[in-house]
């Protein structure tokens, strides 16, 4: 993915790419060992546990091999964008999804940039929906690969035709459909949840088709965050979740819940997912 977005990029970075880099893969890092410490066991452990003995709502019913592999990999991704939402809606768990939100700009990099704290709490969901399922090993196996995998594609600065972007769309998270859900513009940042698969979007009223002020002129981040010492660089972005906006009152202590009228994306023909006319700006 780096390599193609040397090669075709879809916008031009405005931040210092190697303290970027630097910053988020440090952190990537950190993260991988604090979280073996704290939560030692693994999703695909617990998931062994579970299969050896037949318990979890998936043992209820005789399934097909491949039908339960297939259906558990379908809810973990209906549990990551619900996941999500809630890290958007809760002000709490906001304060640690900003730091992967105030990346001045989006590449692969930032599909692997979230503050300790969001590790630890996803690490712990995704263990209660392996708890709860007790799905094959080789399904939760499955989905961490197609997690990780896509995270660095639809956050990657990568460009794709139009005419490709929009048949991928449809069954895959693109990453010009993930990029609207960095704008600074908070209806935006408000849509466009999921991140393997694009349906729940759709059927939930969260998709939005293209960014307002197209792909190369919109901004990326958070409006109230923009100094790349506290954004862009490890002690700032550790420490981003504790520190308070410049804006009067916090205003990013909250995220606008993506669900409320005045948020939602505004449901018309252009924002439907076989939308793909772009602006020569887009």
């Amino acid at each position: 993915m780096a390599v193609w977005e040397l090669l075709l990029p879809r916008r031009k970075l405005t931040a210092a790419k190697p303290w970027r880099w630097t910053s988020n893969l440090v952190l990537v890092v950190l993260n991988t060992v604090l979280a073996r410490v704290a939560i030692p066991v693994t999703a695909v452990g617990a998931a062994l546990f579970l299969e050896e003995r037949e318990m979890g709502l998936l043992h209820l019913v005789e399934w097909p091999a491949w039908a339960e592999i297939l259906l558990a990999v379908v809810v973990f991704d209906l549990a990551i964008y619900l996941q999500h939402v809630m890290f958007h809606a809760v002000p709490l768990f906001w304060r640690l999804h900003r730091v992967h939100h105030a990346d001045l700009d989006i590449d692969v990099t930032t599909g692997l940039r979230f503050h300790t704290g969001e590790i630890l709490l996803s690490a712990l969901i995704k263990l209660t929906v392996v708890l709860m399922l007790g799905p094959a090993a080789v399904a939760v196996l499955i989905f961490e690969v197609l997690l990780n995998a896509s995270s660095m594609f639809n956050h990657s600065n990568v460009y794709l035709p139009a005419g490709i972007d929009r048949l991928l769309r449809l069954v895959l998270v693109t990453p010009d459909m993930h990029r609207v859900h960095h704008s600074v513009i908070r209806r935006e940042t408000n849509s466009n949840f999921g991140f393997n698969l694009p349906w729940w979007d759709f059927l939930l009223g969260t998709y939005r088709a293209q960014p307002e002020l197209g792909h190369t002129g919109m901004t990326i981040g958070l409006d109230e965050f923009r100094q790349e010492q506290q954004v862009d660089r490890l002690p700032g972005m550790l420490l981003l979740p504790f520190t308070r906006s410049p804006a009067a009152g916090d205003s990013t202590d909250s995220v606008p819940p993506p669900f409320t009228t005045e948020h939602s994306p505004q449901s018309s023909s252009a924002d439907s997912p076989s939308s793909s006319t772009r602006k020569p700006d887009q």
